[in-house]
């Protein structure tokens, strides 16, 4: 019987420290959209989590979201390297696209 409790013990204990304590991260909602030109389509991402790259020749972008979005110079949002956004776009709010821009997140 005392194996059993000490087994059971070891089990609750171990899998209390597998929960995580912090929240987990949500993604955004509403949809970041981005205008290149008359002649193509929006890109539109809708609920946005992680990083994407921005279209090429992309002109304007709009955060119809009810988060900041980080843009960056660097592709895949500066992978993994403690980079900078080059512009913030906060929610409910468009703007030019600058020329350096190649990837945005929604943290």
């Amino acid at each position: 019987m005392k194996r059993f409790t000490a087994a059971l013990l070891g089990t609750l204990c171990a899998t209390a420290l597998t929960v995580p304590l912090s929240p987990a991260a949500h993604a955004a909602v509403g949809e970041v959209v981005v205008y290149t030109a008359e002649v193509v389509e929006l890109a539109v991402f809708d609920n946005p989590r992680g990083c994407y790259a921005i279209p090429e020749g992309a002109h304007v972008m709009i955060n119809r979201t009810n988060k900041d979005v980080q843009v960056f110079g660097v592709p895949d949002c500066g992978g993994g390297f403690p980079t900078p956004p080059i512009w913030v776009l906060q929610e409910n709010y468009g703007g030019h696209v600058p020329p350096a821009a190649a990837s945005f997140k929604v943290p």
